[in-house]
């Protein structure tokens, strides 16, 4: 760095510092941070507060109700911008503080990057212990903030402003890392952040962070695409990386070129089109009953961009055929990993459009084919009929759309069925299970109670409940 430098309070540093990271991918440029969501109080408003008072449109500022509700919005703010973006969000000492740590934890989990600057008890202790400070009589320098240290991906605190350099730029290294990102907290004593320091020029001159797509290696390729090939059910799970890579077209392009068909995790919703022939919607625990159905019996499950949550999986209970095999395309090599899989370590668009020439000529069987788009199909009518009710106060819930028609009664806590699978998992079949086992042995499940609502007919009665729901689905 040259010799120049700038004089400015640590707090003024960072806004201007932060004002001035840019992520750049596929020639598109955009601002890192967009604005500062911010609730003022003991620890922050000498500091932070005075920051972006004077920033004014360099580093908009964003006002909140509740530190959690800020923390959740940055959070979905870096979601809709790809990871490219988000937003910073600063609170006061105490339970403003510690009101972050859901939502740090929500961006941790997620991999979506966040930025905390929560304020902080005085680096010099003039007075101890200040008001809401947390008082550990084994280390006075533990404090409330340091309950984000185990969901963030990256903390410090700065008792020192010499200490903002490094530790702000390991900061935007980590937010605009795909692989790495998720919470970020810098915690800041107050009275280091209206702290006068001689700042280096180039520290607060503009950056620009380069988001690279990572290309996975010739020989994970080729062996996933020899497991696609000798499939005979593959399946292919689409997670929220489809949306973070931005590889909807090549996802698009793939299912069109191979026959596979895709389902969705809740994350990955959208990441095809709802119309599209291989499209069967949600998996899992909230999943559809024609995608869960394939699901079962899929021989090879290619994730893309998945963590495989408890709900994708169905509690590790969906993907149950003999010998089913995984491949995973994933930016994170820990998740590429998981369920034992044949990892494909990189960006997914590029990964998809690797594997899409890897597999020229290749498609699924043309019986499989039929079967997974009727079985959609037979899905969709389901949907279709059930909300075709004259009667909004006689539409069915979602729990009932997915085939859950038992109920939990006054003295019912849990129903399960024959085979000791919780509800969420009974829309398998689209119908109600037989309660093998209830709080009481003499409850009487609800949909036994009554007549059919209108939106049901065509639904399994009673004593036909173990029926398929493609032999009884609604037709339109």
């Amino acid at each position: 760095m040259s010799g120049r430098t700038v004089r400015l309070t640590v707090a003024q540093a960072l806004v201007r510092f932060l004002a001035n990271q840019y992520t750049e991918r596929d020639g598109e440029r955009r601002r890192l941070i967009a604005g500062c969501w911010g609730i003022f109080g003991h620890g922050n408003v000498a500091g932070i507060g005075q920051a972006l008072l004077e920033a004014g449109p360099d580093m908009p500022y964003l006002q909140g109700r509740n530190e959690q509700a800020m923390a959740h919005a940055a959070v979905g703010y870096a979601r809709q911008s790809g990871r490219l973006a988000t937003q910073a969000v600063t609170t006061s000492i105490g339970p403003g503080a510690t009101n972050l740590v859901t939502g740090a934890a929500l961006a941790t989990i997620n991999r979506l990057p966040v930025l905390l600057l929560p304020g902080d008890v005085f680096a010099t202790r003039p007075a101890d212990p200040v008001l809401q400070q947390l008082e550990a009589p084994g280390g006075p320098d533990v404090t409330v903030n340091d309950c984000l240290r185990p969901v963030s991906r990256y903390f410090d605190r700065i008792w020192r402003p010499e200490q903002l350099v490094p530790s702000a730029l390991n900061a935007v290294r980590v937010l605009t890392d795909p692989a790495e990102t998720g919470a970020v907290t810098l915690a800041l004593p107050q009275d280091v952040q209206a702290e006068a320091f001689e700042w280096p020029a180039e520290f607060l001159a503009e950056r620009v962070w380069r988001v690279h797509r990572p290309v996975p290696d010739e020989e994970s390729v080729r062996i996933a695409a020899e497991r696609i090939t000798a499939a005979r059910r593959p399946l292919l799970v689409a997670g929220g990386g489809v949306h973070h890579s931005g590889a909807e077209a090549e996802l698009a392009a793939f299912a069109d070129a191979t026959g596979i068909p895709v389902c969705e995790t809740q994350s990955g919703r959208g990441s095809l089109r709802h119309d599209h022939p291989a499209q069967l919607g949600a998996v899992g625990h909230t999943g559809t009953a024609a995608a869960d159905d394939i699901a079962r019996t899929a021989d090879l499950v290619i994730g893309v961009g998945t963590r495989y949550s408890d709900f994708t999986t169905a509690s590790n209970t969906l993907f149950a055929a003999p010998g089913v095999r995984f491949v995973n395309v994933n930016i994170t090599g820990f998740d590429a990993h998981k369920q034992a899989a044949d990892p494909v370590v990189g960006d997914a668009r590029a990964a998809l459009g690797a594997l899409g020439r890897a597999l020229a000529g290749h498609r699924v069987a043309a019986d499989y084919l039929r079967e997974y788009r009727d079985a959609a199909r037979r899905w969709q009518r389901v949907v279709d009929g059930a909300c075709r009710a004259a009667d909004d106060t006689a539409r069915p819930s979602q729990a009932q759309v997915l085939g859950v028609l038992g109920e939990v009664t006054a003295d019912t806590d849990v129903v399960v069925n024959a085979a000791g699978s919780m509800p969420g998992d009974l829309h398998k079949r689209g119908g109600p299970a037989t309660p093998a086992s209830t709080t009481s042995s003499t409850a009487t499940p609800a949909w036994a109670m009554r007549s059919p609502p209108p939106w049901a007919s065509g639904w399994p009665t009673p004593d036909a409940r173990s029926s398929r729901w493609s032999a009884t689905a609604p037709t339109s």
